[in-house]
């Protein structure tokens, strides 16, 4: 028997688990992504942790009311009734995955600053995105689960390494 089969049961369920790796791999990007690039740009410690925590919880809200409409409008879409309460479980997963992601790459600034504490953010985040996609490969049966693994590190970094850029860059 397939790895995948004994934990994938395709059902409403792949709509909580395309929530749940949406909100963490947006997260892990869009967060490591801003904190580097306002490190980057000079800002204290104290303004780069208020900064990510409100990116983090705006992010998290409207990636859930994202999510919400979009399943909404996709079953009105196919021509089905919405089943409001698995938007609604779908929203609030995206909400909690992408807040509990986001807290991975703001935690080094909370302990450490400078360079330190923007490349332990980075690796962190890096490392999350590799487990992720690494996971997913796993868990959907997919073939050569490293490829994928590396696949969303590379792509993940790339939305990184534009956030530093921009963050030098702009530096005012």
């Amino acid at each position: 028997m397939k790895f995948s089969r004994l934990f994938h049961h395709p059902d409403h369920h792949d709509t909580y688990l395309r929530n749940f790796i949406f909100g963490v791999e947006d997260s892990l990007v869009s967060t490591v992504g801003l904190l580097a690039g306002v490190a980057a740009g000079g800002v204290t410690p104290r303004a780069i942790l208020t900064t990510g925590l409100v990116l983090i919880v705006v992010e998290g809200f409207s990636m859930g009311i994202g999510s919400f409409l979009t399943e909404e409008t996709t079953e009105e879409m196919a021509g089905e009734k919405p089943r409001t309460l698995e938007a609604i479980k779908g929203a609030i997963t995206m909400l909690i995955s992408y807040c509990l992601a986001g807290l991975l790459p703001l935690s080094p600034y909370v302990f450490l600053s400078g360079n330190q504490a923007v490349s332990l953010s980075v690796i962190v985040s890096l490392l999350g995105l590799l487990l992720l996609g690494y996971g997913t490969s796993l868990y959907f049966g997919r073939p050569h689960p490293f490829k994928r693994a590396f696949k969303m590190l590379l792509l993940g970094g790339a939305a990184v390494g534009i956030g530093m850029l921009v963050g030098k860059l702009f530096h005012l």
